[in-house]
């Protein structure tokens, strides 16, 4: 972690449910120093909470919750929900901050807890540290509410019909999907009800798989991580389309009429040059992380686009947009964002941009996929025991630039530690798949041994 954190990492604060540091003492003082941080001068402080539907979630609602009124703030419970969703409530009602419990695309065993400011955009690095520095401090508790004036918690009952509305309403309203027939893998997660909903009233005859959350199902061979299901069912029911979702909602994995994937990249390489063309991507440039395939950047040229990239995280792509002025960003898993609609990556939007260009243009996503070729690309994710500096492991180093010497202009290296999980991933791209595999293997194989304990 970095910029003064130990806690957040880049996508919120994670780890195993009932374990340090996700544990229900942990997780309430996080909401003490979330309403403390976060409150407003001269009104009354209210907080959204959503959550996905993993079993550890009701123990962090009420934690959090109870920190937050405790501050003298209130707490506004919207119940299962898509993260994307919790950012649009949090900033259609006002509210000063908004709250996801959730480990994303992990097993339910985690759990985490990521934060919307009032205007939907998740936090940036140097607030969270702010809130990680309150937590550990004294002068929290000094901050706590009278007993007349702590705060209080009730549900909005209608946050699944509202996150609905403001779906639907991303797409052309000259457009429908009647005639469609789309496979829904809501990933047994935050968008079992609303996933299906969307496309249902939009027209569409859904075939929804993975929609009965019993609190440890979440993610279990379905979703974004696990299409293999949808793509079965796609072939099995002629679908027109597939939508696997994540655990909680921000990212979606597609497939085509055929049941082939199609990622976050091809995705991109769809929309954007589609949005070049009609002169709505602005400043022809598109933001992507550096995980991206090369294929990407190739097809955003041959349209006079151009691809700025980040480091790896929804959170830093929007970053990006936000200060230079883009409108379009994403990532290889999914992760997609439409700044013109919303605030933060959300899966269900995405595959509406996708669904609109394909009834515009009367053409099977598996024509429209075909704007991008893909350079050959292998990753290998493999478990560390400690995430020592790149800089500090001299084997490791000469090892990459070897490497990135024989690919020349044809290819690229990239080893980087994840940022949510106790892992290292090695990608390379290059013209002969077989070779570079050999190259990751080494490399994974080196790095491996230099982070044993």
């Amino acid at each position: 972690m970095s910029n003064g954190r130990s806690l957040f990492g880049t996508d919120g604060m994670r780890g195993v449910a009932n374990l340090e540091p996700m544990t229900g003492a942990t997780v309430m003082r996080l909401g003490m120093a979330i309403a403390a941080r976060l409150r407003q001068p001269g009104r009354h402080t209210r907080i959204a909470i959503g959550k996905d539907t993993r079993l550890s979630g009701y123990m962090f609602e009420s934690a959090l919750a109870a920190g937050i009124v405790s501050m003298g703030a209130d707490v506004w419970l919207t119940g299962p929900l898509p993260t994307p969703g919790i950012a649009f409530i949090t900033s259609s009602m006002r509210c000063d901050a908004g709250v996801v419990i959730s480990a994303s695309h992990n097993p339910f065993e985690d759990n985490g807890i990521k934060v919307f400011a009032r205007d939907g955009y998740k936090l940036p690095d140097h607030v969270e540290a702010e809130i990680e520095a309150l937590m550990g401090s004294s002068e929290l508790d000094g901050h706590r509410a009278a007993p007349a004036d702590v705060g209080y918690s009730r549900k909005i009952e209608d946050s699944r019909g509202r996150y609905v509305v403001f779906c639907k309403s991303t797409f052309p309203s000259e457009l429908t999907l009647d005639g469609l027939r789309i496979v829904v893998d809501a990933a047994n997660g935050a968008g079992y009800r609303v996933g299906p909903a969307v496309f249902e009233e939009l027209g569409a005859k859904v075939i929804a798989i993975h929609t009965k959350p019993d609190g440890k199902n979440i993610n279990n061979r379905a979703g974004a991580l696990h299409p293999q299901a949808m793509c079965e069912t796609v072939k099995l029911h002629d679908a027109h389309l597939g939508i696997a979702l994540d655990g909680d909602g921000d990212r979606c994995v597609l497939c085509d009429e055929h049941g082939n994937v199609v990622d976050g990249d091809a995705v991109m390489a769809l929309c954007a040059t589609r949005m070049l063309l009609d002169g709505t991507l602005a400043k022809q440039t598109l933001v992507a992380t550096v995980m991206s395939n090369l294929g990407l950047e190739r097809a955003l040229r041959v349209n006079n686009g151009r691809v700025v990239r980040t480091q790896v995280g929804d959170r830093y792509v929007v970053e990006e947009m936000r200060k230079s002025g883009y409108n379009f960003g994403g990532e290889q898993s999914g992760h997609l964002v439409f700044l013109d609609h919303a605030t933060t990556g959300d899966g269900i939007v995405a595959a509406l941009r996708v669904l609109a260009v394909m009834v515009k243009e009367g053409r099977p996503l598996s024509e429209l996929a075909k704007v991008m070729t893909r350079t050959p690309q292998v990753l290998v994710n493999l478990a560390v025991e400690k995430k020592v500096p790149l800089d500090q492991l001299p084997d490791v180093m000469k090892l990459i630039a070897d490497v990135e010497a024989k690919l020349g202009d044809d290819g690229r290296v990239l080893v980087r530690y994840s940022g949510t999980e106790a892992k290292a991933r090695v990608m390379i791209e290059g013209m002969d798949e077989g070779q570079i595999k050999g190259w990751a293997d080494e490399i994974a194989g080196v790095l491996q041994k230099a982070c044993r304990i």
